[in-house]
């Protein structure tokens, strides 16, 4: 490897890793209560709001996230009425905020299924006893639900996360320059694809192992928190 092409490459691969962190941050902090909402949504005994999740989940994970970008980027910029309109011309006109939206709708959907399976993994007579204690169905999602089925979906949802890092870099499709932006540049400017490629594979890798290190210190404190709960008695029933 070239050092020299190295020290001259990783100022602007650091220009584009914030670039990257800022979509992963917001694809990982909007895409995860949005996929809990739409979770939710495709578990309701209302037909048309399941129906209309289901759908959702359907096409946003049966279609490429390239092809969706391209559609929010190019496509819905096409359409008269939208351009008009300041706030989803804001969204749509920008290529880091289509990145941004492209991220957080498709992991919205990966995110649904994941947490949609671990609500329906929960004891159904758990949820009973707490509803024959006449707790209100919101109680039941805040203090049982939610805490049980984050820690049974944070295993799968530190994968989607993952994702969510390496799918960051189809923003350069948009000319949004994140980390494989500043790389293509730096290419085509040294020509020293190799060792780019390394550099550029060297961020990625270090971005998603904080990241996958973070969640598992999350998962092992959540079920410390579960074991230390077990240990103390507690009334079947909110006084």
């Amino acid at each position: 490897m070239d050092f020299t092409i190295i020290a001259y490459a990783i100022p602007f691969l650091l220009t584009g890793a914030k670039t990257t962190l800022l979509i992963s941050v917001f694809g990982v902090g909007l895409g995860l209560p949005f996929g809990i909402l739409v979770a939710l949504a495709r578990t309701s005994r209302n037909r048309l709001v399941c129906k209309a999740a289901d759908a959702y989940c359907a096409v946003f994970r049966g279609t490429p996230m390239l092809v969706q970008i391209f559609v929010i980027y190019y496509g819905l910029g096409q359409v008269g009425f939208l351009r008009a309109n300041p706030v989803i011309w804001w969204l749509i006109g920008d290529g880091l905020h289509a990145a941004i939206l492209a991220v957080l709708l498709n992991t919205g959907a990966y995110t649904a299924e994941i947490f949609r399976t671990a609500f329906l993994s929960l004891p159904r007579g758990l949820i009973e006893a707490a509803e024959a204690c006449g707790m209100s169905p919101w109680i039941i999602l805040r203090r049982i639900k939610f805490p049980l089925a984050l820690r049974q979906a944070l295993p799968s949802y530190s994968s989607e996360v993952a994702i969510i890092v390496k799918e960051s870099s189809l923003a350069s499709t948009i000319a949004v320059l994140e980390i494989t932006g500043w790389a293509k540049r730096l290419m085509s400017e040294t020509f020293a694809i190799m060792d780019i490629f390394i550099i550029t594979s060297a961020f990625y890798l270090t971005l998603n192992v904080v990241g996958l290190t973070a969640l598992k210190l999350l998962e092992r404190q959540l079920w410390f928190e579960r074991r230390l709960t077990r240990t103390k008695p507690t009334s079947p029933c909110p006084s």
